[in-house]
């Protein structure tokens, strides 16, 4: 299904099973009133201003602390949508086509879903151009954030069934 290896000196990586359909799964990243409940760790909020699950679509979103002020979060362009088995998207180009440089490191991400007996085998990829880049993205906190989303969509969709 991936396009590439996973190359641990460029990219970063959160599994799980969650247990639950993969179209539960892929209704949660597509669902824009799904996405908005789970995409940033709590207690912010996220709030969708584009969702566009087709190659070539757009995918951002703002960010809130307090419900009240709201600021930019993520601009990115989807890449790949293969119904219920992956979504690819990249920060290095924005949602209007533009390339982009945004901080504090661009990546390109990859969601994979694939079967498994308990649910759906869950994959996001992180990839990075550079190692800097990658060790950047470790030091932000990419496990806690990205470990913090992935457990909120596996209790939204499990809690769904």
């Amino acid at each position: 299904m991936s396009r590439g290896e996973f190359n641990p000196a460029l990219d970063l990586m959160v599994e799980r099973v969650i247990r639950a359909p993969r179209a539960a799964v892929w209704r949660a990243w597509t669902d824009p009133v799904r996405f908005e409940q789970w995409w940033v760790p709590a207690p912010a909020l996220c709030r969708v201003d584009r969702l566009e699950v087709r190659p070539g679509g757009a995918l951002v979103t703002r960010l809130s602390e307090d419900g009240a002020q709201w600021g930019p979060h993520l601009d990115a362009v989807i890449l790949v949508a293969d119904e219920l088995e992956r979504i690819a998207f990249t920060t290095a180009i924005d949602s209007t086509w533009r390339p982009a440089n945004p901080q504090p490191i661009a990546v390109t991400a990859e969601v994979v879903l694939a079967d498994h007996p308990d649910g759906t085998d869950y994959r996001m990829i992180a990839r990075h151009g550079d190692p800097a880049s990658r060790s950047r993205h470790a030091e932000l906190g990419f496990a806690d954030g990205w470990g913090t989303v992935t457990k909120q969509l596996a209790a939204l969709v499990e809690g769904a069934r």
